[in-house]
């Protein structure tokens, strides 16, 4: 009992803060605007280069440095807004060798130019700046930088921002919106020490009184919550995958210390990880960048090609199984979970964090099919099953769009459920495999939003699955199915929140019996059936719904 009660105790922690319960009475400020909308001085530029030169200060938890900002200009305009917490000193802003007056509101700064940027044109400004980062209490579900020691009693120093934003430590438009195209990032750090960061390594140079700066180039777009530093004592080790897009580098940074035990766990998960994933999503989104593993400080986030590891080297999460049932503590959680962000959340990115099921609720499906690639599909179906405890049904899993407000947590658990309703009601894996594998090729390296990837999954599956969509991801409760016995038969209806609601499910007269599929909706239907509604068996197993027996 004590281990379930800890278990829904992580579980609470893990959803509330990565994707906080909707209350829908919540009342928006100002703040929450500016760093959700997309109004017009942030729509007028489109990110293509970010140059993110930082120096980090260990000793004294500060950091110092500049970011570039690279544009096309969308529209005429002289005036625009990127973000940056007031708590840093921004000391100039430099455009064509010029400084630039700035004001602040809040977590926005606004520039204006001395005259017309030109729809079309391509332009730069740098923005210099210096303080002292917000210290996660408890990253990652805080958010902040984390300063602790190995076991060495080496530095060792991470940051993880999703939620609390990218700006908490680099000037950046702090919207999911726009993707940057490339970015280089430079990070200064004692000599002693190594920085990891996205993408590859590209050099690393001198830095004066003591520092090496490490340069990392990212080719790829880029989502800004996932860039990231990681500075500490590495030891790095290499291995190949041979993938769809051929050799594959994935490349480990680990604390001294644990280089053997590293070695032979990650090969455990790591490769048949990606083998499924590529079966199932395509491609690996990044392989310009590679694949890598990055030892942290606190449990793990999916930074895109450079993955934050903190499971300490455990099966499941932490030690345990969040669907019961003996499945998820044979492979490493953080290793697959935080791997499958790499097609969903970093390859397909939402515009908006109220869609940020789109993330968690395909991650969370993932390790399903992670679980069917080694087990079979029962099993994977067990293992999906299984999670539906943790789910609460206490909020829409979308959330509140222009005011950088995510829905219920639920979007991991349920989420993954809804999914596994959708692959049960098309019900043609071939097909299903198709859908996956054309939302990472169609929507990937760009941002999209909830119309997009419903539409999409109608269109390649030929069927309308909108009000399915709806109904989980818009409303709180799941639908359920009434039954009851009349003369001859059996009828039925759905009791459901979307109006015309008429999902597909399975039913069978009893355990002997096949299967066969009914479309019920909201007014009753009737089949003729021999036998009772208390005989009949509803294929729970695969569709996420309630049912009640009326009369």
């Amino acid at each position: 009992m004590k281990k379930i009660l800890w278990l829904f105790c992580i579980m609470f922690a893990f959803a509330d803060v990565l994707a906080q319960p909707l209350n829908q009475n919540t009342l928006f400020t100002r703040a929450d605007s500016l760093r959700g909308s997309l109004s017009p001085l942030r729509t007028c530029y489109d990110l293509n280069y970010h140059h993110l030169d930082v120096r980090v200060d260990i000793e004294e938890q500060q950091i110092s440095g500049s970011n570039l900002f690279r544009f096309t200009a969308t529209q005429d305009f002289k005036k625009l807004q990127f973000d940056l917490f007031d708590n840093y000193l921004i000391e100039k802003i430099e455009y064509n060798g010029q400084e630039l007056d700035y004001s602040t509101e809040l977590d926005a700064v606004f520039i204006e130019f001395p005259s017309t940027i030109k729809k079309g044109s391509k332009q730069e400004f740098k923005v210099y700046y210096s303080g002292s980062p917000m210290i996660a209490k408890n990253a990652p579900w805080d958010g902040g930088f984390v300063f602790t020691k190995d076991a060495n009693g080496k530095p060792w120093v991470a940051v993880a921002c999703q939620g609390l934003g990218a700006s908490s430590w680099w000037p950046t438009k702090d919207h999911q919106a726009d993707e940057v195209d490339s970015m280089m990032i430079s990070i200064s750090v004692p000599d002693s020490l190594m920085n990891v960061s996205n993408g590859r390594l590209r050099s690393v140079e001198d830095a004066g009184q003591g520092y090496k700066k490490y340069n990392w180039f990212v080719s790829y777009p880029i989502n800004n919550y996932n860039v990231t530093l990681n500075i500490g004592d590495y030891v790095h080790f290499s291995d190949k995958y041979q993938g769809e897009r051929g050799l594959l580098s994935l490349d480990y940074y680990v604390l001294r210390e644990n280089l053997q035990k590293a070695q032979t766990h990650f090969s455990a998960d790591v490769k048949p990880m990606l083998k499924c994933f590529e079966y199932w999503f395509g491609p690996y989104p990044f392989y310009r960048d590679g694949y890598k593993l990055v030892e942290a400080p606190y449990l793990g986030m999916e930074h895109q090609s450079a993955i934050a590891y903190g499971n300490k080297y455990q099966k499941g999460y932490l030690g345990s199984d969040w669907s019961r049932t003996g499945l998820g503590l044979k492979w490493d959680y953080l290793i697959i979970h935080e791997s499958g962000h790499e097609w969903f959340g970093n390859n397909i990115t939402s515009k908006d964090a109220a869609d940020m099921w789109i993330h968690e609720a395909f991650t969370t499906y993932s390790e399903g099919l992670f679980v069917e690639c080694q087990e079979g599909k029962e099993a994977g179906v067990r293992y999906i099953k299984g999670e539906r405890s943790a789910v609460r049904n206490d909020a829409p899993m979308i959330g509140i769009y222009g005011v950088n407000k995510e829905g219920s947590g639920d979007m991991y658990f349920k989420g993954a459920n809804m999914l596994h309703t959708v692959r049960s009601i098309i019900n043609d894996d071939s097909k299903w495999r198709k859908i996956l594998r054309s939302l990472n090729s169609q929507l990937g390296l760009r941002t999209t939003d909830t119309r997009e990837v419903v539409a999409l999954i109608n269109t390649l599956s030929g069927k309308n699955l909108t009000k399915v969509f709806d109904q989980y991801l818009r409303y709180r409760s799941i639908p359920t199915l009434e039954l009851r016995t009349i003369a001859g038969g059996l009828s039925f209806r759905w009791k459901a929140d979307v109006k015309g609601f008429d999902m597909p499910v399975r039913i069978k007269f009893n355990e002997q019996a096949k299967w066969i599929t009914v479309q019920p909706g909201p007014e009753w239907k009737h089949i003729n059936l021999q036998g009772n509604a208390s005989s009949v068996r509803v294929d729970t197993d695969n569709f996420y719904i309630n049912t009640a027996i009326s009369k």
